[in-house]
């Protein structure tokens, strides 16, 4: 029997507090931008830290027109062919506009817009672009110190186009949400990935790796001392990411209900896991727990409970936390025994802890929690590890292959790389003309300060 086909979107009443709730998580999402922008600008070396926040910050700016344009269309819209959403449904945002705004004291004229479940279609689209924007500054941290700032616009748009709207497909595109069909893994496969573990963190981590592959080492790498400039940058932007992760997490509910509730719960206590366990490993180790290592291993457990906020109890998000935090804390270490320079460790941070939470859904995943899946350790069998698998697999060989055919093309066309004398004065000077700390002017006298005015 046919259905009957929906026209999307649907025009309702949305409900108040749901639309409060994700119009909070958006501004927090949003938040983590810059927070990732100031996690990423105190890593590097004081004569590079302007750039680094200028590639987070200029993510901003890009993503948000290319998404109005065309990227919610290519994300959310109905499913062609198991690759990539209607890119014609919501050109231009149209259609999310328009119907009763506000309800007046005549019964019969309700408040009804164009809704996506429980809330207004604009409201949704304003969520989910901030996913598509920080997923984007993510890979930037790969390639910090020596990508040229034109070729990293270039290389943003182009990859947020051919690589993240398709996935975010995929991943987020539930049916009859805002098309009658949505993307593969949500809906045929059923991987579990509540808020971003394969389309954001593992999507970014591969993207990174290959970008920085075909980009090259930094000149002095790894033999020259390369260390963070500023450890209360990192500090502060560590704790702007964990504050804007529960817009993250636990607005993918897309409602203020019970399951927003639980992924808060989990979230915080898989990050205080992994910040700890990372702090025990360094302690092993290096005989020093640091800052640097809380930082890390704060992002470390937001990574991997990204995945699996909605479907692990306490002891599900521990595990994930313990493992996260002590993997990927032995994990930046790679780069120095395979030799790729990965300047701010995305692989080891985002692409392993992406990988270590949405694989271990399929082990620790419980019936009690809001997603109701049972994994390998509560009795539920290989099928959802397999799953889970499958999903996380397919977004990094088609991320891979797709950066790496992008990366190319730019490297041979308009360049990506600085000049040697470039990267020796800094990206801020040769790339902005700016710098970030007027040392002249900190050690000059009152009298030197007059006369040069």
């Amino acid at each position: 029997m046919r259905r009957n086909k929906v026209a999307f979107p649907v025009i309702g009443a949305p409900d108040a507090g749901d639309t409060a709730w994700m119009l909070a998580s958006s501004a927090l999402v949003l938040l983590m931008t810059p927070g990732l922008a100031f996690f990423y600008g105190g890593m590097v070396r004081g004569k590079n830290v302007l750039n680094m926040i200028m590639m987070s910050i200029s993510a901003m700016g890009l993503i948000t027109i290319l998404w109005a344009l065309y990227g919610f269309s290519v994300a959310f819209g109905n499913d062609v062919g198991n690759v990539l959403g209607d890119p014609t449904q919501y050109f231009g945002l149209k259609s999310i506009f328009g119907g009763q705004y506000l309800a007046t004291t005549d019964p019969a004229a309700p408040a009804a817009v164009p809704i996506a479940g429980t809330i207004p279609v604009s409201v949704f689209v304003a969520f989910q672009l901030m996913f598509a924007i920080i997923t984007v500054a993510l890979i930037s941290g790969a390639v910090a110190d020596r990508l040229k700032f034109g070729s990293w616009l270039l290389f943003a748009g182009v990859w947020a186009t051919i690589v993240y709207f398709p996935v975010a497909h995929w991943v987020f595109a539930f049916d009859n949400i805002t098309g009658e069909h949505g993307g593969w893994i949500a809906n045929k496969l059923k991987a579990i990935d509540f808020a971003g573990g394969t389309a954001v963190h593992i999507n970014a981590g591969i993207a990174g790796l290959v970008l920085a592959l075909v980009l090259g080492k930094r000149r002095g790498w790894p033999g020259t001392p390369m260390r963070p400039h500023n450890l209360p940058f990192v500090m502060l932007g560590a704790g702007l990411l964990w504050f804007g992760w529960y817009g993250f997490n636990a607005g993918s509910a897309v409602a203020a209900n019970g399951v927003a509730g639980a992924t808060f719960v989990t979230t915080t206590i898989a990050t205080a896991a992994a910040m700890l366990a990372w702090l025990a490993v360094e302690k092993i180790r290096d005989g020093k727990a640091t800052s640097l290592g809380a930082a890390s291993g704060i992002v470390a457990g937001l990574v991997a409970i990204t995945p699996a906020c909605s479907s692990v109890n306490v002891v599900g998000a521990l595990a994930i936390g313990v493992v996260a935090g002590a993997l990927c804390a032995l994990a930046v270490s790679l780069k120095f025994k395979f030799g790729f320079d990965d300047s701010l460790d995305v692989v080891g941070v985002h692409l392993v802890g992406g990988l270590v939470g949405t694989l271990m859904v399929g082990l620790v995943a419980t019936a009690e929690a809001p997603a109701a899946v049972k994994g390998l350790f509560y009795g539920g069998g290989f099928d959802q590890l397999v799953k889970q698998a499958i999903g996380a697999f397919a977004v990094l060989i088609f991320s891979g292959v797709a950066t790496a055919i992008i990366a190319l093309a730019i490297k041979f066309t308009i360049g990506l790389r600085a000049s040697e004398e470039e990267e020796f004065q800094g990206m801020d000077e040769s790339e902005h003309a700016e710098t970030a700390y007027d040392f002249a002017a900190v050690g000059g006298t009152a009298r030197t300060a007059v006369k040069e005015a």
